[in-house]
């Protein structure tokens, strides 16, 4: 643990690091984290930020509590686990505290603890998220399109699956393994989904949500080419496309787009009435698919790097 004070009048400032956090500072993340969801529409911190903040100690992975006295006012994640990419950070401020300087007092310290070479997450794509970035002269490097479609009255023709393919849905336990190493091989470009490991889908195995009904895998001559996993946001009542992924030798066939209509129509048999996905803005030929199933832009999160 590192800690650094900030002269302030009144209450003093101080913005400690943490490798691993106690559960009482957890709690007090995850109520921080709720508060700006409800204010901002979305979470601040990606679901592999909260798993990474839940789940104990991880190589690579530090927290950093801005406080003002004994009141928890700002949080930051930071993620040096790529062995190319700079670090990857995400950070929130308490709404009831901004504007007093504690996001760029995160930035700062993210910077700092980074060696000046930053990734950071804005997501939902806010005004002072673009503010502070170029507060810490930080530049656009990355945006991820959020794309929904109503699954009300879902009309998609059958799927058309490529000769020889099969879909059957993932059995834990007995297909992590080789389910792994397609998603490694499918996203080999991608560097955060493409390096999930064991640990990673047990995280997301023992979430309330996960559902192995909505994973769909397909198979040809028993070794998986491709993949769909769908999620359920039951509060929000809201379905997602949450991986698809085709193995670089499957491509091209028209796997994905079938694997696709399949997820979809489990989602409208749960009686959700939208579904959602995530896309890089820049892979014209996913957003033109996606478009062509009906897919449009709901919101934007945006990555913001320092220069190289």
């Amino acid at each position: 643990m590192t800690s650094d004070d900030f002269a302030r009048p009144g209450r003093p400032r101080s913005l400690e690091t943490y490798a691993v956090l106690e559960p009482e500072q957890t709690g007090a993340v995850l109520a921080l984290l709720a508060d700006a969801a409800r204010t901002d529409g979305q979470q601040a911190v990606s679901e592999q930020g909260r798993l990474q903040l839940r789940g104990g100690k991880r190589d690579g992975v530090s927290h950093l509590l801005l406080s003002v006295g004994d009141e928890l006012v700002g949080y930051a994640q930071l993620e040096d686990t790529d062995p190319v990419e700079p670090p990857a950070a995400e950070l929130v401020v308490h709404p009831s505290h901004r504007g007093n300087g504690h996001g760029r007092a995160l930035g700062s310290a993210l910077l700092a603890a980074s060696g000046k070479r930053l990734r950071v997450w804005a997501h939902g794509g806010h005004s002072a998220a673009r503010h502070l970035a170029q507060v810490l002269g930080l530049t656009l490097f990355r945006e991820l399109r959020q794309m929904r479609r109503p699954l009300e009255g879902l009309e998609l023709p059958d799927p058309v699956l490529p000769e020889g393919v099969t879909v059957r849905t993932f059995v834990p336990g007995e297909d992590d393994t080789a389910w792994l190493a397609l998603n490694a091989a499918a996203f080999a470009h991608h560097p955060e989904q493409g390096s999930l490991t064991q640990r990673d889908l047990d995280d997301r195995e023992a979430e309330a949500w996960f559902d192995p009904e909505g994973f769909f895998l397909a198979e040809r001559d028993g070794r998986l080419v491709g993949f769909h996993w769908t999620k359920v946001h039951a509060a929000e009542r809201l379905g997602e496309v949450y991986v698809l992924g085709v193995s670089p030798g499957a491509q091209g066939g028209g796997l994905g787009k079938s694997l696709t209509t399949i997820g979809l129509r489990h989602l409208a048999a749960q009686g959700l009435p939208t579904a959602m996905l995530y896309v890089d803005a820049d892979n014209k030929a996913a957003v033109a698919v996606y478009e062509r199933l009906g897919f449009v832009t709901h919101e934007t999160d945006l990555m913001y790097r320092t220069e190289t």
